[in-house]
């Protein structure tokens, strides 16, 4: 029976996405001219990401910030009024618009509709020696959206959403395709009220690129403690 619920979450996936990509093509045409508009630099923004197993892909989003933020101040963690977010990106991320361009990652099979969020190939460290908690969110495809996005999104720290994604997994080889539906419409009402948008700060006290640093190291440690 999990067999056949991959089978059909795949043939969702495929579905959904493709039929998803050909409605929007106005909103691709309208959104490019838009951010070519407002800052130099591509349409479309890649990163390597980790999905079942911890394969490496290329994930597309709409370019929401400048060129080359990755490397620039906060590095992966957007907080509140980032200066390296573009005028047009504030609105693409606001309306989670910028994530659209996932869809052709689902439609070739890198990706799904509803699973763990693809983090960043560098951002829990190295991959070989995370502890058997963190590995097992990888045991599914990486998702567009997921049961620690509905469950918090950036209101929660990684090791409740690495939480969240173990329970999906459990809860998917129990209920198979029922679980991404229920997960997928609330998705979308949480995409309506804007929630969980940017992260927070683990100390207030802390600017920025502080607070930056001290996540990201704080990450790694729990992601490698002892099994």
């Amino acid at each position: 029976m999990y067999k056949l619920n991959l089978i059909i979450k795949r043939m969702f996936d495929m579905i959904a996405s493709g039929m998803a990509i050909i409605i929007l093509l106005p909103v691709w045409l309208g959104v490019a001219i838009a951010i070519k508009k407002d800052s130099q630099g591509p349409v479309f923004f890649k990163q390597d990401r980790r999905t079942k197993e911890g394969k490496v892909f290329q994930m597309l989003k709409f370019r929401s910030m400048v060129v080359n933020a990755e490397h620039m101040g906060t590095g992966l963690f957007n907080y509140m009024d980032d200066p390296r977010v573009t005028k047009v990106g504030r609105k693409l991320r606001d309306s989670s618009i910028d994530e659209l361009p996932q869809l052709f990652n689902i439609f070739v099979g890198d990706m799904s509709i509803v699973g763990p969020r693809p983090c960043v190939k560098y951002e829990l460290g190295d991959f070989d020696t995370l502890n058997k908690k963190y590995k097992k969110r990888f045991h599914m495809k990486a998702g567009l959206t997921g049961l620690a996005q509905v469950k918090g999104r950036n209101d929660i720290s990684w090791d409740d959403k690495v939480n969240y994604d173990n329970q999906y997994i459990d809860n998917f080889a129990k209920y198979g395709i029922l679980v991404d539906l229920a997960i997928l419409f609330e998705s979308i009402g949480r995409v309506f009220n804007q929630q969980s948008i940017y992260e927070k700060k683990s100390e207030d006290v802390l600017d920025d690129i502080e607070a930056a640093k001290a996540a990201e190291e704080e990450i790694i440690r729990i992601a490698h403690l002892p099994d």
